[in-house]
């Protein structure tokens, strides 16, 4: 294996760890079956959901989603060019 190949395989991996606990610090979006029978309720929260802890944490989930899958095309493309 390359040195590519082992920082690629490094940061893959702290990346899917921070994805983990990303996804796992964030609420539940389910209202169950009172919010299906009331509707959505206008709360400060909902109108200024984009300033808040959740929204930053969606947003950076997003972002390191993105670079995931761009390494892991990279990591790919890499061992199915060199390795062999």
């Amino acid at each position: 294996m390359t040195v590519w190949e082992y920082i690629l395989g490094i940061a893959l991996i702290l990346i899917s760890l921070v994805l983990v606990v990303l996804v796992l610090m964030q609420q539940s979006k389910a209202e169950g079956l009172s919010g299906a029978i009331a509707g959505a309720s206008e709360t400060f929260f909902g109108k200024h959901k984009g300033r808040t802890n959740e929204a930053k944490l969606v947003k950076i989930t997003k972002i390191l989603c993105t670079v995931f899958i761009i390494l892991t095309l990279a990591t790919t493309l890499l061992i199915g060019f060199l390795g062999a």
